[in-house]
């Protein structure tokens, strides 16, 4: 049996926001939408279990928690270097 795909879509803006905040989530088809919208607007994807499974846990519209902030740092890293790599 394969394992069920899940998605957590994460939106952040540093001018009016402490830090990310969860702004979609789901499982199965829901977790294939948010994945499908990611790539019609160019919105890189990432994949890490450990981090989805804690972000999957929150509320839409919580900010992460401090003891995510790491995780999510890697990842907004990831996704900088992917920007300057298409420029």
């Amino acid at each position: 049996m394969s394992k069920r795909q899940v998605a957590v879509a994460l939106g952040y803006d540093s001018d009016t926001m402490p830090a990310p905040k969860v702004l979609a989530k789901g499982g199965g088809v829901i977790a294939d939408k948010i994945i499908a919208l990611a790539k019609e607007q160019g919105i890189p994807i990432q994949s890490n279990e450990a981090l989805v499974s804690s972000l999957q846990q929150l509320d839409l519209g919580v900010i992460i928690p401090e003891e995510l902030y790491e995780a999510v740092v890697e990842l907004l890293v990831f996704m900088m270097q992917l920007e300057k790599s298409r420029m």
